[in-house]
């Protein structure tokens, strides 16, 4: 499929909308009304630290909404002010936060239904309204969508475009496209719609075992057991591993998919000699600013002295996933919530999900005496939720003084 000309021939139709309704000003009072926190503004301006009895609060320098994801919401939400009687559905979580997607529900927004990866158009009929979340969606969904005569509502990050893009151009001069992301995860499913030929790889210890291929340390069969439902039908590694394009789903961590860049860049260069580099690896800058921006403050927040970290986001963010590595491998206590609920200021208790398991609940949350708390928040995280949070901490904190 030519996705070039799909996409301008759906740009081009009065039933397609990536701006919105409403004006940039607009759409950010509304969102201010809806989820900025005037305790977060006070904390910022006091050098991202609060203060109050024996607990000292310090926030990352950057975290929460990211410009992508505050204009999703606000489409969404205009959508709903312009379309006030028609049927309106989303494909998918518009960002990764419940509080968010719990309030276009109360707003009547329908959620496609899933299961097992297939999403179930069935009940969206001629003249509905559909919105494509921050993350994307698959070429095919769109062109399912078009053709079935529905209103689109792009709401896409701009960021994201720009890996299909990418991927759009290893495509066009026939490289294999390899992302680093999580095959399952919605912005990756929707860049890899757009590839060719593509491969995607998990994290560096992935990426170096299909260098490891590349020169011949691999085993065939293996390969394609492994990588069977990560990389494109009629994937052939001793063919389609000769030329290489390195993207990325946009959330991950930075210096992980710099240094599988850097990785294959080595490995094709060794195999190939310099002069044939460019005929077989082709590298561009795909990682999201908004990304690289809290990921680069985690780092910075994890280096002061903290006795606890807490993460704020879905548990099903990618990005919020990240932060909550980087408190892990510098061995802070961190704890990763999606809601203020999650803490039980009455009983010092928090209920989390450490990295790779399920939820569990930990006693004893804050020690005794004077604690210092690291926060931050993914970029689907409203800075509301975050002041909920904080305030269950100094209530908690106020509780155990008495």
């Amino acid at each position: 499929m030519d996705t070039q000309a799909f996409k301008q021939s759906l740009h081009k139709s009065d039933r397609y909308n990536r701006r919105g309704f409403g004006s940039a000003t607009k759409r950010a009072e509304a969102l201010a009304q809806a989820y900025q926190s005037n305790l977060i503004g006070a904390i910022r301006e006091n050098g991202n630290l609060l203060e109050h009895g024996r607990l000292k609060v310090k926030l990352a320098e950057a975290f929460g909404f990211c410009w992508g994801v505050e204009r999703a919401v606000a489409m969404a939400y205009e959508t709903r002010k312009h379309y006030p009687k028609e049927r309106i559905w989303i494909t998918n979580e518009i960002i990764h936060n419940p509080s968010v997607n719990d309030h276009l529900r109360k707003m009547n927004v329908l959620f496609i239904s899933e299961e097992n990866g297939i999403k179930d158009f069935s009940k969206v009929k001629d003249g509905d309204v559909v919105i494509l979340p921050a993350f994307g969606a698959t070429v095919q969904d769109m062109q399912l969508l078009h053709e079935r005569g529905c209103h689109i509502i792009d709401t896409t990050c701009p960021w994201v475009s720009k890996v299909w893009h990418t991927v759009e151009k290893h495509k066009k001069h026939t490289f294999t496209s390899v992302i680093h992301g999580k095959y399952k995860h919605e912005e990756t499913l929707a860049t890899s719609s757009f590839a060719g030929t593509y491969l995607v790889v998990l994290d560096l210890e992935e990426a170096q075992y299909v260098a490891n291929y590349i020169l011949g340390k691999g085993n065939r069969k293996e390969f394609l057991e492994r990588f069977a439902r990560a990389s494109s039908e009629g994937f052939d590694p001793d063919i389609h591993l000769q030329r290489l394009g390195v993207a990325n789903q946009t959330t991950m961590l930075k210096s992980e998919t710099e240094e599988i860049g850097r990785l294959f860049e080595k490995t094709m260069l060794s195999k190939y000699g310099p002069a044939e580099l460019n005929e077989h690896f082709l590298a561009f800058n795909t990682i999201c600013d908004a990304t690289e921006e809290r990921q680069g403050a985690m780092f910075s927040l994890v280096d002061e002295p903290l006795d606890v970290m807490v993460v704020i986001g879905g548990y099903n963010s990618s990005n919020t996933t990240h932060l909550q590595e980087i408190a892990v491998s510098r061995g802070i206590r961190s704890f990763h919530i999606d809601t203020p609920e999650r803490i039980g200021e009455e009983t010092n208790t928090i209920t989390h999900m450490p990295l790779g398991e399920n939820l569990i609940t930990q006693q004893n949350f804050l020690p005794d005496g004077d604690v210092t708390v690291g926060i931050t928040s993914g970029a689907s995280t409203p800075d509301r939720v975050v002041e909920h949070v904080i305030q269950k901490l100094i209530k908690l904190t106020e509780n155990n003084d008495l």
